[in-house]
């Protein structure tokens, strides 16, 4: 389980550096993780994405976890076992954020309730996942760290 003092030292880093913190989350069942999907608009196929948020202002990270979950697909968290690994980007805006990715458990994985998505997919790990560089790196890390 990620420890308190894990979490207060990936917050105190971001805020070191400069970068809004984000959590995404992987949901693991059974070898497959949750994937969700946007609302397609456009003639670009959008790739899908882990669930997740952002973290409001003087909010534990756990908490952003938790609350990051349930909104996205309605399911409870029960722990936070491992912090996956991170990327910094820049927004929309040009700030810069960094996406930190922690891995859960969940009380049940169904149903799933989206929110502000079109549809999820379980797909499996060792699949050619439809998901920028960047989260297939924190994919494979945690591939690694659960399956080495």
């Amino acid at each position: 389980m990620v420890s308190e003092l894990e979490f207060e030292e990936l917050s105190r880093r971001a805020e070191i550096d400069g970068t809004a913190p984000r959590v995404g989350v992987i949901i693991d069942r059974g070898g497959q993780v949750l994937l969700l999907a946007r609302h397609d608009t456009g003639p670009i196929k959008a790739t899908l994405k882990l669930p997740g948020t952002t973290v409001l202002p003087r909010e534990p990270l756990a908490e952003a976890v938790v609350r990051g979950v349930h909104e996205e697909t309605g399911l409870a968290v029960t722990g936070i076992r491992h912090h996956v690994g991170d990327f910094d980007y820049l927004s929309p805006d040009a700030r810069p954020v960094r996406r930190l990715h922690f891995a859960v458990d969940v009380a049940a994985t169904e149903p799933i309730r989206l929110s502000v998505h079109a549809r999820y997919v379980w797909a499996p790990l060792d699949g050619d996942l439809p998901v920028t560089s960047s989260i297939r790196r924190i994919l494979e890390n945690y591939r690694n760290l659960v399956h080495p």
